[in-house]
Order: structure tokens, then C-alpha cells, then sequence
């Protein structure tokens, strides 16, 4: 279902840059004994499933260029907690996998999300829940 209209002096994409913003301070505050940079902890939430995924995808997830996640992959080795090697179906593919201290890290990481989201999120209706995800989704997917 469409929106009619959005009123003009709202902006769902100034609204989630702040968002944003606001959600990534009280990650760093509740992470910063992890010492990583926000890049860094978006990386990890997204491998703290455990599955491996190739530069390509996982720069997909995070929304940044492969080019762009090089430097944030080099930290996370450096720190222990990634491996790069080659994807089992594509040689030239580079494949990034948690080592078990990146796996405890990204499950920590996930667990303040999930706290940080319950908190926020604990008080809406259910639908109004499924219309944000279905408008984060919308503005993800938006051509260019």
C-alpha cells in the first residue's frame, strides 16, 4: 500500500540518518571495549551467523564497495578475528570467515543489536514493525 502523501516538513531519510546516528553511539558506548570502529562491528554483525561469504557479498550486506571494505577486512585480520582464503566454487573469489575470537566478538556485537533493538522496538504493534522493515527494504532497494 502506497503512502497518499508524506507530509513535507518530515523526511524518512533524515529520520534514519538520525537514526543512525543515535543507534550507532549506543552501540559504541555498550561495545567500546571491543575496540572497533562502527565499520568494523557492521563487518562482523554481518559474518556472526558464522557463514562465510566472498568480499563481494559481504560488501552487499554492510553497504559499502568491495574497494571500501579492504581496509576494514586488513583490521579485522590483523585483530584475529577473520580469515581470508579462496571461495571453494570461485578461486578468484576471496572468501571471509570468522576465526572463534571473531565469532565471540560477533555474537557479542549481535546481542547488543538485538538488546538495542528490543528496547527500541519493544512497544510498537507488530504491524507497525513489519511497515518499517518493509520501508527500510523500499529505501535499500532503491534504483540509482
Amino acid at each position: 500500500m502506497k503512502s497518499e502523501s508524506v507530509p513535507s516538513e518530515w523526511s524518512a531519510l533524515l529520520a534514519l540518518q538520525r537514526a543512525t546516528h543515535a543507534t550507532l553511539h549506543v552501540l559504541a558506548a555498550e561495545l567500546v571495549d571491543l575496540d572497533l570502529t562502527p565499520s568494523e562491528i557492521n563487518a562482523l554483525a554481518n559474518l556472526a551467523d558464522g557463514r562465510g561469504r566472498t568480499v563481494s557479498e559481504l560488501g552487499a550486506a554492510v553497504g559499502t564497495r568491495p574497494t571500501t571494505l579492504t581496509s576494514v577486512l586488513d583490521r579485522l585480520e590483523r585483530r584475529g578475528h577473520i580469515t581470508r582464503g579462496a571461495s571453494p566454487g570461485d578461486r578468484r573469489a576471496v572468501l571471509i570467515e570468522l576465526t572463534p575470537s571473531g565469532q565471540l566478538t560477533a555474537t557479542t556485537i549481535r546481542q547488543a543489536i538485538a538488546g538495542l533493538e528490543h528496547r527500541a522496538l519493544d512497544g510498537l504493534p507488530k504491524d507497525a514493525i513489519a511497515g518499517l522493515r518493509a520501508a527500510l527494504q523500499a529505501l535499500t532497494e532503491v534504483p540509482s
